[in-house]
């Protein structure tokens, strides 16, 4: 039997036929289909799974970025000192608070009195009652005007940042409903205590000379800051978030591999996964769009300032919106790599350009001396080992860059592209220009 031919099934004698052989060769076509199509649902799978869990991981990563880190909660806090609207709430609070201790009726009494000691007419006595309106207003003139001097001092901003990083386990009160902090949570309602600014209008009202300011008692003060009926099932879905804050950014970005080496077209699969997680970065962003209009339509009437409201939701979220955009903009990375190292014309066109440029600069640096010899023939022969290092080195830098922001992925590519190109060129300085003219010919007297 020649060796060439298929070989025979076992049991079976002699060659196949050439009806068996097409037969075969359509089985081996069908289980080809069968284990196409496996991979293509498994990868489907895989990256739905991605695409669900992204925004989760993200918001689940901000999530123990803020609980976890002092330093981290207090850059978020910090900007609501010096904020005008929150200075403006937080002034009219205070007011409001120490003007409800100052007994204007027992004022008037106290006056009344003395001036029936001194034989003041009757009338002019009963006509004392109706200064109460005026010290109330005076006083609240008063006190609003120190209150706001306190509460837009350095001094306010350095003891906000020192009270919000000593009170930091508040946050995880608010998030699992614990309270007896600065920051708590009581059923649907979270709250902040302002008792260390009316303790210091309090002590700047005494030193400018309202001695009975130091006769306010000292009571529990709290300002309601989010009033909602949704702040169980907030609390359940944070609790749970923050058990997973860290493993689930890893799922998420293993689930995306997964489908990616399953893919039975890498690239594209890899395309895949970099698009739909960008779709649901928007989509998260959008959500959190929709949710501060939510959040602002829900502010009630006891909240004196709705952009006092605003600003504290815009501080709150804001790493998150960046966390999100920076996952974004990498996602958008990954899908321009990947069509550029794909067929299309547009692909092939650009990376034919960037090798031309990278050649001629090479070659011009060899014409002027400065050729890389072995260097360069070995950057010549590992372009895949050394793109691969660059680009892996890139990766290696965001991982380890805490809290890395769209300008620093842009920093990061900008460098790796930089680097990429420096190796091209320095690949193509190898050698010196061949000079034009005929190439060498055989030796001379060699015959045939």
């Amino acid at each position: 039997m020649d060796s060439s031919s298929p070989a025979a099934p076992e049991g079976a004698q002699g060659p196949l036929s050439a009806a068996e052989r097409a037969e075969y060769a359509r089985l081996r076509r069908a289980a080809a289909v069968r284990h196409r199509r496996l991979r293509y649902a498994a990868t489907s799978v895989l990256l739905v799974l991605a695409f669900v869990l992204a925004p989760l991981g993200v918001v689940a990563s901000w999530l123990d970025s803020q609980i976890a880190n002092t330093d981290r909660y207090v850059q978020t806090v910090a900007p609501l000192a010096r904020n005008p609207a929150v200075q403006d709430a937080v002034t009219n609070r205070v007011t409001t608070k120490v003007v409800s201790y100052i007994d204007t009726a027992k004022v008037t009494d106290a006056l009344k009195r003395a001036l029936q000691k001194t034989g003041t007419p009757p009338a002019v006595v009963d006509k004392a009652d109706l200064l109460a309106g005026a010290l109330k207003s005076g006083a609240t003139s008063a006190v609003h005007a120190v209150a706001n001097k306190v509460v837009t001092s350095d001094q306010f901003a350095d003891v906000w940042n020192a009270a919000n990083r000593r009170a930091h386990a508040a946050v995880v009160n608010v998030l699992t409903g614990k309270g007896g902090s600065a920051v708590e949570a009581k059923g649907n309602t979270i709250s902040l205590n302002i008792g260390t600014a009316i303790d210091q209008v309090q002590k700047k009202l005494v030193d400018e000379g309202f001695k009975r300011a130091d006769k306010i008692p000292d009571i529990n003060k709290t300002v309601v800051l989010v009033k909602t009926d949704k702040l169980n099932k907030a609390q359940n879905a944070m609790r749970l978030l923050g058990i997973v804050g860290v493993w689930l950014p890893v799922l998420v970005v293993g689930l995306a591999a997964l489908a990616v080496w399953s893919g039975p077209s890498h690239r594209i699969a890899m395309m895949s996964a970099a698009a739909g997680i960008g779709v649901m970065m928007v989509v998260l962003l959008v959500a959190l769009a929709f949710s501060r209009a939510k959040y602002l339509d829900s502010v009630g009437p006891r909240v004196q300032s709705p952009q006092a409201a605003a600003a504290v939701y815009d501080d709150l979220v804001r790493f998150l919106q960046q966390s999100t955009r920076t996952v974004l903009v990498l996602s958008v990375i990954i899908l321009i790599a990947g069509y550029l190292y794909g067929p299309g014309r547009g692909a092939r066109w650009i990376r034919s350009v960037t090798l031309r440029g990278t050649e001629c600069a090479g070659r011009g640096l060899a014409r002027g001396g400065l050729r890389t010899n072995g260097p360069g023939r070995w950057l010549d022969g590992h372009r895949g080992w050394t793109t691969g290092i660059v680009i892996g080195a890139g990766v290696l830098a965001l991982l380890l860059w805490n809290f890395p922001t769209p300008g620093v992925v842009a920093l990061v590519l900008g460098i790796v592209v930089f680097v990429l190109l420096l190796l091209g060129i320095l690949a193509a300085g190898r050698t010196a220009p061949v000079p034009p003219g005929p190439g060498p010919g055989p030796p001379v007297g060699d015959g045939g």
